[in-house]
């Protein structure tokens, strides 16, 4: 499994090389704070998979509050065959720190 630091994806954001973000929050949580993310929530993610990049090596960030939902998501994303999937390490409450 991959991680990437809030630090790192602060980073990619800034750079002209925007990676697509996948937040697997509830919608509430998304609306009340969000990077700019692509809200699928996790309950849901299995089912709307077709909504994803259809580039199996596409970089895809999964994001959610603690991390702990977006390890879930990386893990059904790998499975689905996905090989780029990174799960930002502390989740949201990581990048809202920095």
């Amino acid at each position: 499994m991959s991680d990437l630091s809030a630090q790192e994806l602060k980073s990619l954001i800034d750079s002209n090389n925007k990676p697509y973000i996948l937040d697997v929050r509830e919608r509430l949580e998304y609306f009340s704070y969000n990077i700019g993310g692509t809200l699928i929530p996790l309950g849901t993610l299995q089912e709307r998979l077709e909504e994803l990049p259809e580039d199996l090596e596409h970089e895809i960030i999964v994001v959610c509050q603690k991390g702990l939902r977006s390890r879930t998501a990386q893990k059904i994303l790998q499975q689905a065959g996905y090989t780029n999937v990174k799960n930002l390490k502390g989740g949201l409450s990581a990048f809202h720190r920095i």
